[in-house]
C-alpha cells in the first residue's frame, strides 16, 4: 500500500492462566477480566479507523474487546519459538540445553529449534505493514511485532529493537509518511 498511515499498535491483553515466563502458543486466549482497563484503552483508539490483527487467539480476543472487527494479517504473528512453544524459559535454561544458551548469545539472529529468528519476524512484519491502507489504523498485535515495526521505522539493528519494553495493552504510535517514518510514542500505558 502507498500513502500515509497513522498506526496505533496495541499489544494484546495478558494470556489466560499463564505461568510467568511461558512461551505461549498461538491459540492461547487473552484474559479479558480487566474490563475497565480494556475500556480505557479502547477510548484512546481512533474512531472510524481500519483495524488489523495477528490471527492469534489472544489478539483476536483483545480486538473484539475493543469492539473491533479486524482484518487478519498472518505476517503480524509473534515470533515462532518452534519446539520451545508452551515451555517456560526457566525450565529450558535449567535443562542446560546448549542450544538454548547459544540462542541468547545472539537472540536477533538465532532461531529456536523448529522456529524462526527475530530477523525473520522483522521481514514478515515489513510485508504486513505494506498491506496497511493509508489513513488511521489500529493494529492489535504482539510485543515482538511492535518491536519489529519499531526496528523498521527507526532503521536500527534488530538487536537494538529487542531492548524495547512493550507491556500488555500498551499503545505504540508510529506514522508511515511518504518517504519516512515518525515515532509518536512507545509503550504508552493507559491509566484508568
Amino acid at each position: 500500500m502507498e500513502g500515509e498511515a497513522f498506526l496505533w499498535l496495541v499489544r494484546h491483553a495478558v494470556v489466560v492462566n499463564t505461568i510467568e515466563g511461558t512461551i505461549s502458543p498461538s491459540g492461547a486466549p487473552a484474559d479479558l477480566s480487566g474490563r475497565a482497563h480494556l475500556e480505557a484503552v479502547r477510548r484512546r483508539l481512533p474512531r472510524d479507523a481500519a483495524s488489523y490483527a495477528s490471527p492469534s487467539q489472544r489478539t483476536l480476543d483483545t480486538a473484539r474487546a475493543f469492539e473491533l472487527d479486524p482484518i487478519l494479517v498472518p505476517e503480524f504473528r509473534e515470533q515462532d519459538f518452534g519446539h520451545w512453544t508452551g515451555r517456560r524459559h526457566d525450565d529450558l535454561a535449567d535443562l542446560g540445553d546448549e542450544g538454548y544458551a547459544e540462542f541468547w548469545k545472539d537472540p536477533a539472529r538465532s532461531s529456536p529449534p523448529g522456529g524462526e529468528s527475530f530477523e525473520d519476524q522483522i521481514a514478515r512484519v515489513q510485508d504486513g505493514l505494506r498491506k496497511i491502507a493509508a489513513g488511521p489504523a489500529t493494529l492489535v498485535v504482539h510485543s515482538g511485532t511492535i518491536r519489529a515495526a519499531l526496528c523498521l521505522a527507526l532503521d536500527i539493528a534488530p538487536q537494538a529493537a529487542l531492548r524495547f519494553v512493550i507491556d500488555p495493552l500498551s499503545i505504540t504510535r508510529i506514522d508511515r509518511l511518504r518517504n519516512n517514518w515518525r515515532i509518536v510514542s512507545v509503550n504508552q500505558n493507559v491509566a484508568l
